[in-house]
């Protein structure tokens, strides 16, 4: 192995140590180390970074700039291994990734599409896709997570949803509303459900395997066809992901709804829902909540009682 390759391989080892999944990253710069090597090198240079980073031509900024930010960051750890490492600039190749506008699902919409399908083919497949719906409506948690769920994770009797896979490996237990409960509780017992699948995964497909996530992204465009939800604007388009932002949005909502906040700080409860969906960091947990024009009304509402001294 050669001391690039070498180097990859110590920086990886540590990144999983430390709870992270550098899939893309071990591909990216397998990629780099190959081209680097291929020119003869054996040490990081900028000049070969930005070469490559750049390929191929015409490529979109944001991944140009992504590229030669996995290497910038493999570059600083090897700086204080090797001194002739050169990490490239931080201002090299600069470009801002823009979120998408989070769409946010009315409780009508989820219905619908829930109902919606109905037009799939195969009963096992529709019980299947609305438990997929409603879990993600109810739970917020990740598609991966969902799809990854096995039956074991499931505990009915304690209303308990454990998810053992989740971002940066790390688990979590989230209680279930009963509804939640007993609809769960109903798709496992099925009559229609495949016997003997040859996984142990919570939601299977109609070939007993664990739903795969490509299939469930198709599957999901066609509900949002079949209901007429479309885009609001070319940023803010539905996408099955938008499930988990309408949770966590809604879950603030209901707060300011039922006077639960009074007099009391929302970050309490904005500390509990970070938990609840896996974020490392509550900033991520509060530019979901951000882009939400009727959370941000009711949050300027309570903040006007709170200066004229009523909350």
């Amino acid at each position: 192995m050669s001391p690039l390759s070498q180097a990859l391989a110590d920086y990886l080892t540590m990144r999983r140590a430390l709870g992270y999944k550098p899939d893309k990253t071990e591909r990216l710069l397998g990629q780099f180390i190959t081209f680097a090597e291929d020119r003869g090198e054996t040490h990081i240079k900028t000049e070969t970074a930005l070469v490559w980073a750049t390929r191929p031509a015409g490529a979109a900024a944001i991944w140009t700039s992504r590229r030669l930010a996995e290497v910038r960051l493999f570059a600083r750890h090897l700086r204080t291994l090797d001194p002739m490492t050169e990490v490239p600039p931080d201002d090299l190749l600069p470009a801002r990734g823009r979120r998408a506008t989070p769409y946010l699902y009315t409780p009508q919409e989820i219905s619908n599409l829930m109902r919606a399908t109905a037009v799939l083919r195969g009963s096992h497949v529709q019980a299947t896709c609305r438990a997929l719906i409603g879990i993600l409506a109810a739970t917020g948690m990740r598609i991966g997570e969902a799809i990854g769920l096995d039956r074991d994770d499931f505990d009915a009797a304690g209303g308990i949803l454990t998810v053992r896979k989740g971002k940066f490996g790390k688990s979590r237990e989230l209680p279930l509303h009963p509804t939640t409960v007993a609809a769960l509780d109903d798709y496992l017992r099925r009559e229609d459900r495949p016997r003997q699948a040859g996984t142990p995964a919570l939601l299977i497909s109609s070939v007993r395997k664990r739903l795969r996530y490509g299939t469930v992204q198709s599957t999901f465009q066609k509900l949002l066809h079949h209901c007429g939800i479309v885009p609001h604007s070319a940023t803010c388009r539905p996408r099955i992901h938008d499930l988990r932002h309408s949770f966590a949005v809604n879950t603030i909502i209901d707060g300011y709804r039922a006077g639960e906040f009074g007099a009391a700080d929302p970050g309490s409860r904005l500390a509990i829902l970070s938990t609840y969906l896996g974020h490392a960091d509550p900033g991520d947990t509060y530019w979901y909540l951000s882009a939400a024009p009727e959370l941000l009304g009711l949050a300027g509402e309570r903040l006007e009682r709170h200066l004229g001294g009523d909350a």
